[in-house]
């Protein structure tokens, strides 16, 4: 996809593209809703009405029945997940429609149908409970809808679990290794009862008394950000700052989740911020615009990235601008909004329903 804004919108002033969006908001009024997710730049989430993570915000577009126009400043598949939430007439834009997130297409619908017509071998449906986190695509959505499967978010990815273990005795779980292994560490599971189907590998580089064991076959995939942060930095931080509070995201490799004191989404580190006694000192684990935002929130606290090296952003994140926002909101009539077709649309919100149910 090619997408570059015109130079007028390029080439604006912070203070001049402010101006624009509020002129675009007072004109469509009660119409408009804009949505942002945490890690979204910090002038983007002063735009906003409601800022939050994947589920929080997919709870809203789905509540947000009388709202004309949504635009959704996150990634392509918060966008498609809320339009399937959203009613038909109403219109669901991306802020920047190159926004994707990389380990949602390390699940490619080849690959995993593929990897379901090997796993039926092992009872498929009468087994095999398929659940996607919210980070995939709408058809991945769809396919985990189909199969009688349900969505989870990182705040009910505990529930989720429940909710395919009561009903069946395996759960094949994408995209995220990591999200996975730690709700089935969090769940009781023994690593040894937890796999990793590797896409890149014949019969996902398992054998047949592996996955007759396994309770939990994770996909390979992963999020750059968070598989950033290693045990080390939690070590280092420790000796560097006594008394310390370290909060991670459970994107995190199973070893750094384990030496944190809190565990959770992005709502829960959130909150966890809010809650933290004044002069708390506390290392997060996560993207570096929702630390970035905790810190300048929060003064009376020492708020900081754990691991002290990297800069942990998401690009595709940092992609929505002022910019883009204007763009969007000045010209949405003329632009292509997120649409899922069916019969997509109808099989991923069985999905995506089931999930919020359960929370």
């Amino acid at each position: 996809m090619y997408f570059s804004l015109p130079a007028e919108y390029r080439q604006a002033e912070p203070q001049e593209l402010n101006d624009r969006i509020a002129e675009a908001r007072a004109r469509l009024g009660n119409r408009l809703c804009i949505l942002t997710h945490h890690y979204q730049r910090h002038e983007v989430v002063a735009c906003g009405d409601h800022v939050g993570d994947s589920y929080g915000l997919s709870k809203l577009a789905a509540e947000k029945k009388n709202v004309e126009v949504i635009i959704f400043c996150g990634v392509h598949f918060m966008a498609e997940s809320a339009d399937i939430l959203s009613s038909p007439d109403q219109h669901m834009f991306l802020g920047n429609p190159l926004a994707g997130c990389p380990m949602a297409d390390m699940a490619e619908m080849a690959d995993v149908l593929e990897a379901w017509k090997f796993l039926e071998r092992f009872g498929g449906d009468d087994r095999i409970m398929p659940i996607s986190y919210m980070n995939t695509t709408a058809g991945l959505k769809a396919f985990t809808g189909r199969h009688g499967g349900l969505i989870c978010t990182s705040s009910n990815a505990a529930a989720a679990f429940d909710y395919g273990f009561e009903r069946r005795e395996k759960i094949f779980f994408f995209p995220d290794e990591n999200l996975g292994y730690n709700t089935g560490l969090k769940y009781g599971l023994e690593p040894e009862e937890m796999v990793i189907w590797d896409f890149s590998r014949d019969d996902g580089g398992l054998d047949e008394q592996q996955l007759n064991k396994a309770r939990l076959i994770l996909w390979k995939g992963h999020c750059h950000v968070h598989t950033n942060f290693k045990a080390e930095h939690v070590g280092k931080v420790r000796e560097e700052h006594p008394g310390v509070k370290v909060v991670v995201h459970p994107e995190c490799l199973p070893e750094v989740v384990a030496l944190a004191d809190g565990v959770g989404s992005t709502r829960y580190i959130v909150d966890y911020c809010g809650q933290a006694p004044s002069g708390s000192t506390i290392a997060i684990g996560t993207e570096i615009n929702l630390i970035d935002r905790m810190a300048r929130e929060y003064p009376d606290k020492n708020i900081f990235e754990l691991s002290g090296q990297t800069c942990p952003v998401c690009a595709n994140m940092y992609r929505t601008t002022l910019n883009d926002l204007a763009y969007c909101l000045e010209n949405y009539e003329d632009l292509k909004p997120i649409v899922v077709a069916e019969p997509d649309r109808s099989e991923a919100l069985t999905a995506l329903e089931k999930m919020l149910e359960i929370s």
